[in-house]
């Protein structure tokens, strides 16, 4: 009997590598062309605009609900690492961001008129969109009235019945199946977004990607390898390096060409393992990880957020980029499980700005074009760092036991 032979697909990063070389190459030859499969970018950007809002809802009731009291101080101790992780690596961003300012080429600029003019305006604007009105927060794309309604509702819903949580979560699952459909048309996207922006704007923006992606990239590094030794250290009081660098060995290596946080768990598993660790810790810890602690996620949305406010000449006081560091924090712990799912956070963090949802869509766009090298080293980030703060924590215990 004979079998058919397995098709062979490529994976997304792949195909986007082809849509990025394949605009530059057309707008490079045929401009005219070029600015005409723009429309491709158009539609790409329309479909992220549609799914965000709902996303968004959706994925922090979900996640909200499904929470249960962390059993045990060692989980709570490893939860409150995974939070000043996440904090600490979107403060990192926020300088980094400052320090080497980024612009990008966005079409437009209506939300130069809504810029806040200090703290006070931004605070304002943030007690109003709170109480927004959860339909009104859908139709107008209203990402922090959203956040909050997520939260009350999955508050509330941790009082419901098991099944009433488990429609939630299958909501949640069926929304994160869209996410992954949408984000199948991102090689297309980049082609149409690569090809009109290059036939009219030239070979710079190529430059101002790869400043972009440097900032990105370094403000993560920074994080593994200095921010999170520093953590490790207050925490064990001995040399965090060797701990460090076997996770990112042995875990951040896996999660960079895996670019899924929940796929590395059991490689983050078999790591807690053989460290020694604590079975009844990092069982619970790791799975815990995958879904929260999101430093990388913060890193992306904080520098592509600072990208945008830069282009559009926003100037920002120190307490409203703090702010913001929080803000990138608590929606680097909604992010969607799907490769890119960080960026569909980034209109949450413009509306702290007065950003218009148009133009922080052509944000996330452009986030898909450097998420080439972005998505798999903020997920090699996240992953390793779940194994640092739990091995961390359970190295403290048993360094008091002895």
């Amino acid at each position: 009997m004979s079998t058919a032979a397995t098709p062979f697909r490529l994976g997304l990063i792949p195909q986007i590598v082809i849509g990025l070389l394949a605009g530059i190459v057309l707008a490079l030859a045929w401009p005219g062309a070029g600015q005409a499969v723009g429309l491709l970018g158009t539609v790409f950007i329309s479909a992220l605009k549609a799914v965000a809002p709902v996303l968004v809802l959706v994925l922090v009731t979900a996640a909200v609900a499904s929470q249960r009291a962390a059993g045990g101080s060692h989980i709570r101790q490893i939860l409150g690492l995974y939070l000043v992780g996440t904090v600490a690596a979107a403060l990192v961003a926020v300088a980094a961001s400052f320090l080497f300012p980024t612009t990008l080429v966005l079409q437009g600029d209506s939300a130069q008129a809504s810029a806040p003019s200090g703290i006070g305006q931004v605070l304002q604007t943030l007690l109003l969109q709170v109480f927004s009105n959860p339909f009104d927060a859908l139709v107008n794309a209203n990402y922090i009235g959203l956040l909050a309604w997520g939260v009350a509702l999955g508050l509330a819903l941790r009082q419901a019945g098991d099944t009433t949580r488990q429609v939630v979560s299958d909501l949640a699952r069926a929304i994160t199946t869209v996410v992954r459909w949408v984000i199948v048309l991102a090689p297309l996207g980049v082609f149409g977004i690569v090809a009109s922006t290059l036939a009219s704007s030239g070979l710079e923006v190529l430059a101002g990607y790869l400043r972009l992606l440097m900032v990105l990239v370094g403000a993560m590094l920074f994080v593994a390898l200095v921010v999170n030794p520093l953590i490790v250290l207050l925490v064990t009081r001995r040399n965090p390096y060797p701990l460090v660098l076997t996770c990112l060995r042995e875990s951040g290596i896996t999660a960079f060409f895996t670019r899924s946080s929940a796929a590395n768990i059991p490689v983050n598993m078999r790591l807690c393992q053989k460290l020694g660790l604590h079975e009844s810790t990092y069982s619970v810890a790791i799975p815990l990880g995958a879904t929260i602690n999101m430093a990388g996620a913060a890193v992306t949305i904080s520098v592509l957020t600072l990208a945008a406010v830069h282009t559009l000449g926003i100037a920002v006081d120190l307490p409203t980029a703090l702010l913001l560091s929080v803000l990138a924090a608590v929606g680097a712990c909604g992010a969607s499980g799907v490769p890119g799912g960080s960026l569909l956070l980034i209109p949450l963090a413009c509306g702290l700005f007065g950003i218009d949802n148009d133009i922080a869509m052509q944000v996330v766009a452009v986030g898909f074009v450097v998420g080439v090298v972005q998505d798999s080293a903020e997920t090699a980030l996240n992953s390793s760092t779940d194994v640092v703060f739990t091995a961390a924590v359970c190295q403290r215990q048993q360094a008091g036991n002895e």
